[in-house]
Order: structure tokens, then C-alpha cells, then sequence
């Protein structure tokens, strides 16, 4: 291979290229795991089919009443053969299905609590630009919430301005403000705290799978307290309804990617330049729990957030891992 040098003739009237004319460079996806969360999130939100819901629903009757029966041949024949085990084991049957249905009555009282949230939110969405509709939402939500001794302050002040007003838009205003505002501020507590803990969980414990259950339970608990903080209840059936209704809403306004563009304010710079693997792996963590957090009170509060009180996805991020890493990094 030859080491001369080599000459490059250079006319100064050859036009210069045109920068501004060429195409824009298109952005790369360098984070596979962005797409497999976004087509989990799509799986897992997604509605079944009716034929797929009366299968289960189908098998569930089947086993149900083979259990059943077999319990029952069980009993019977231990009553004859030994009466009082029998007869204890019986009594012991029938506690338990009393247990079964008393869970059953409040899986159902959940999940009518569930319906009533959502009717409220329907009615503050009608509600907007009508004052005689914006007065009775006040009403109901003020009847929804007298059983809370936090909020006695806000419903006072909330009876005592909203008769002076005559816009509908300032009484939600009002009834966001003495109401909502204050569960807002317990419904964040919560979000920070799972989003610390699971970035946490993920950034020092090396066991493998470790992260993937710690956000997983993290995750279900946040949901559920900030369905019961807004005035939820919970259950079961109705902690599964409100996970596919966050992951719904997830994959509807796009917030399961998330990227050095969501984790430099908190850090001043490239994550991937200054943090280790582990860290790194830790504060995107705690940033996805922080949006699922986020999407949980967009789903379970009683009215949409107003466009100056709704809650930024950064400045929660921010709040709950800026203590994490200037304590990890010292």
C-alpha cells in the first residue's frame, strides 16, 4: 500500500454544498427494551375478544363446579365415616364459602366505587362551559368526599365561594383547587416514593430478576393507593381493571419510552457517559414506575387535571431520584 501523499485540486468556483437542503438524519431507537414495554403494555391493555371472554368464562364455571362437587363427596363421606371430623370439616366448607362471598360483595362494591369515579369524570368533562351542570358536579363530588375528614376545610370554603360565582369554568377551577389539589399532593408522595424504591431496588441488589418483581409489586401497590387516595377501593378484580386502564392510557398518549432526554435534567448531562450499567438500569426504572404513577391518577382521579395543575412526568422524575444519586454518587 502506497504512503504518498495525495493532492486534492480544489477550484475556487465549484459551488459550495447546500446545508440546509439536505435531509434530516433520522433518529435511531438505540433502546430495544423501549419496544418490547411498548408491545407488553399493548398485549396487556388490550381488550379480549367475546368468544375469548365466554371461553374463560366457561372454564371458570366448569372448575368451579367440579370443586364444588368434590367437596362435597369429600364431606359426605368423611360424615360417615368419622362424624365429627366430618362434621368439622363441613362447618369449615361452609366458613369458607361465607368468606368467599363476603370477598366476592366487596370485589362488587369496588368495583361499583370504580363506576362511580368514572361517572364523575364523565360529569366534569360535560360539565365544562354549563354552570347549572358545573354547580351540581360540585355537589356530587362534595357528597363523594364527605366521609373525608382531610378534605372538611376544602368542602367548607368550597360551599362558601361557589355560590358567588357564575362562570362554569371557575367553579371547577374552585372545586379542583379545594378538593383534588390536596389528594394531588398525597396521590405524588406516592409516585415518588415507588419510583425511589424501585430505582433503588434495581441500582444495588444484583439478584437477577430482582427489578423486574420490585417494579412489578411497586407498580400494583402504587395503583392501588392512588386509587384508594382519590377515593377508590380495593380489590382484586378491581386493582386488574384499573392496571389495564394505566396501561391503556399509557399506550395511548405514548408515555412508555422513556430516555436521556427524560433522565438529563436530573442528572446535568449523558446518563449513558456517567453512569454504571446498574445505575443507569436503576433511574430508568424508577423514571417508568414515576409514568405509570403518573398515568394511574390521570386514570383514577375524579376530574381531568387542569392544563396549569397536571402533573410533568420530568419535574416528578426529578424530585424523587435527585436525592437517589447524589446520595449513590458520593
Amino acid at each position: 500500500m502506497s504512503n504518498k501523499p495525495v493532492v486534492f485540486d480544489l477550484e475556487e468556483n465549484d459551488p459550495l454544498p447546500d446545508v440546509a437542503a439536505a435531509q434530516a438524519v433520522p433518529e435511531l431507537t438505540s433502546e430495544p427494551q423501549t419496544a418490547a414495554l411498548q408491545q407488553a403494555a399493548k398485549m396487556v391493555a388490550g381488550k379480549p375478544s367475546r368468544l375469548s371472554r365466554w371461553f374463560w368464562s366457561v372454564i371458570a364455571a366448569l372448575v368451579g363446579a367440579v370443586i364444588s362437587v368434590a367437596a362435597w363427596d369429600f364431606a359426605s363421606d368423611l360424615i360417615l365415616r368419622i362424624p365429627v371430623l366430618g362434621w368439622a370439616v363441613t362447618v369449615a366448607l361452609a366458613v369458607a364459602l361465607g368468606l368467599a362471598l363476603f370477598m366476592g360483595v366487596r370485589e362488587l362494591a369496588a368495583l361499583a366505587r370504580l363506576r362511580r369515579v368514572d361517572g364523575l369524570r364523565r360529569g366534569a368533562e360535560k360539565a365544562q362551559g354549563d354552570l347549572a351542570l358545573a354547580n351540581a358536579y360540585a355537589t356530587r363530588i362534595d357528597r363523594f368526599y364527605s366521609h373525608r375528614e382531610e378534605l372538611s376545610w376544602g368542602r367548607a370554603r368550597l360551599a362558601e365561594r361557589r355560590q358567588d360565582l357564575m362562570d362554569a369554568d371557575a367553579v371547577l377551577h374552585l372545586t379542583e383547587a379545594e378538593l383534588l389539589v390536596p389528594l394531588d399532593a398525597l396521590a405524588l408522595r406516592e409516585v415518588e416514593a415507588a419510583a425511589r424504591q424501585v430505582a433503588m431496588v434495581t441500582a444495588l441488589v444484583p439478584l437477577a430478576l430482582a427489578d423486574v418483581v420490585t417494579a412489578l409489586v411497586s407498580s400494583m401497590r402504587m395503583i392501588r393507593r392512588v386509587a384508594e387516595i382519590y377515593g377508590g377501593r380495593g380489590g382484586f378484580f378491581s386493582s386488574w381493571r384499573l392496571t389495564r386502564a394505566v396501561l391503556s392510557h399509557l399506550v395511548a398518549t405514548g408515555a412508555v419510552a422513556v430516555g436521556d432526554d427524560l433522565l438529563e435534567p436530573v442528572l446535568g448531562g449523558s446518563v449513558l457517559s456517567k453512569l454504571s450499567r446498574r445505575f443507569g438500569e436503576g433511574l430508568v426504572n424508577g423514571a417508568l414506575t414515576a409514568r405509570v404513577g403518573i398515568a394511574a391518577m390521570d386514570v383514577c382521579r375524579p376530574m381531568p387535571f387542569s392544563q396549569e395543575r397536571k402533573p410533568k412526568v420530568r419535574a416528578v422524575v426529578k424530585r424523587a431520584l435527585t436525592g437517589l444519586f447524589s446520595k449513590a454518587s458520593q
